[in-house]
């Protein structure tokens, strides 16, 4: 339940504010929080906020609240197909060096898909693959792979 609101919430991110405004499925799910007592702030372009310093049971019990209001995840954006050549070139490259469960990229973001590997294997890409994932990295990629896989 939490996870879907991640780029909900959060702090005072000067990006937060060029977002468009709120929807009114946003609104109804923000006002039935701040009906359960949570503490609520707004960007400057309106949109509201859960404030991160809540106790995480009170958060949780509040979601749990006003689940039905939530609204739906954004649809994802599909990426031009030139970037989706380079993910697909990235994945090719990583299985020629030898790392054969390599994921695919998400067929419409082109993003790298680490929801298909083990925790060993996202730790392997990090240590022992690090030099081929540098090599086969696409330009505008991450170097290290730490924003790909997940920090």
């Amino acid at each position: 339940m939490s996870l879907s609101l991640a780029a909900c919430t959060g702090g005072n991110d000067p990006a937060e504010s060029d977002g468009p405004p709120p929807t009114a499925e946003e609104i109804a799910y923000y006002d039935c929080l701040k009906g359960q007592g949570l503490e609520i702030w707004h960007t400057d372009s309106g949109a509201p906020r859960l404030d991160k310093s809540q106790p995480p049971d009170e958060v949780a019990a509040a979601e749990k609240a006003c689940f039905a209001l939530l609204p739906p995840p954004p649809s994802p954006q599909p990426v031009p197909p030139e970037e989706m050549a380079a993910a697909r070139e990235e994945t090719a490259c990583m299985r020629r060096e030898g790392v054969t469960w390599y994921p695919d990229p998400k067929p419409v973001t082109g993003e790298f898909d680490d929801t298909k590997l083990t925790r060993e294997q996202v730790h392997s890409l990090k240590t022992t693959y690090a030099e081929q994932l540098r090599k086969c990295r696409r330009p505008g990629g991450s170097d290290d792979g730490e924003g790909v896989l997940g920090g």
